[in-house]
């Protein structure tokens, strides 16, 4: 199934979102909401969700070194969980596992100045994850695997 996928980088203070091209392969920055409440940060990505006709939510999930849920975790599931509530469009969970970081080493090797680097971030993050999404669901990814 083809459509637009949104990624969501949920924070302590933004939340980054991310949206797929239509053939569902390449991420891409969308905007970051500033965390208001867990209803009303759900009720937003929601809306976002039926304005670009969105077929699935990716949210990032943060598992800790040994793939196990934490503190972070269990509020990404908790979001998932009220967006669920708030939409018919299915919502998965994603680990986002050094997500942050990428996305701040990809900033770096696009030579962005240290003091621009900030502002940003949430959406690269957001774009990070949804692209590790969108590379597992490739059937070209899968095929070279199972190659090897």
């Amino acid at each position: 199934m083809k459509g637009y996928i949104l990624g969501v980088d949920p924070g302590e203070k933004n939340i980054g979102i991310a949206i797929s091209d239509p053939t569902g392969v390449l991420a891409r920055p969308l905007q970051v909401i500033q965390h208001i409440s867990r209803t009303m940060d759900a009720g937003l990505i929601a809306e976002l969700a039926r304005e670009h006709e969105v077929v699935k939510i990716i949210i990032g999930q943060p598992l800790d070194s040994e793939g196990k849920i934490g503190p972070q975790a269990r509020k990404s599931a908790r979001l998932a969980e009220a967006i669920g509530l708030q939409t018919d469009t299915p919502v998965l969970l994603w680990d986002e596992s050094g997500s942050t970081q990428i996305a701040r080493e990809a900033r770096i090797q696009m030579g962005v100045r240290r003091k621009d680097r900030k502002g940003h971030l949430d959406q690269m993050a957001a774009v990070v994850i949804l692209q590790s999404f969108l590379d597992s669901q490739s059937p070209l990814l899968l095929k070279e695997g199972e190659d090897d």
